[in-house]
């Protein structure tokens, strides 16, 4: 990937910690937290950029589910879904690892429909 998509690293204690809450919001309360950074911190991009990987990655989490869901009735569901609550629980403490060394991290699996 291309290092000029990143944004540049942050050294504003604030933002880090603000990243590192939504990420582990994004663990407890899913999608929530990620939603609610990404509306008002709209003035630091630093921020902005987490809310919007975890966001993404909360999106991609739920149509896991879903889809979780459906295979349940083929009992193969119940294997994927407890997967999904794996890959969801190591994905997001790696990242907010990233963010409070003020690095951004970019999901491998992530849909990202924002962009």
């Amino acid at each position: 990937m291309d290092e000029s998509q990143f944004p540049v690293k942050t050294s504003n204690s604030d933002s880090n910690t603000i990243a590192i809450l939504t990420w582990i919001g994004t663990i407890f309360f899913g999608f929530i937290p990620a939603l609610i950074v990404y509306l008002i911190k709209k003035e630091d991009p630093y921020v902005q950029d987490h809310a919007k990987e975890a966001l993404n990655w909360s999106i991609t989490v739920m149509i896991g589910y879903a889809i979780s869901w459906v295979l349940m009735l083929i009992l193969v569901g119940f294997l994927t879904a407890f997967a999904l609550g794996i890959a969801n629980l190591v994905f997001c403490i790696i990242a907010a690892v990233s963010a409070s060394r003020g690095d951004t991290y970019r999901l491998p699996f992530a849909i990202r429909l924002i962009k």
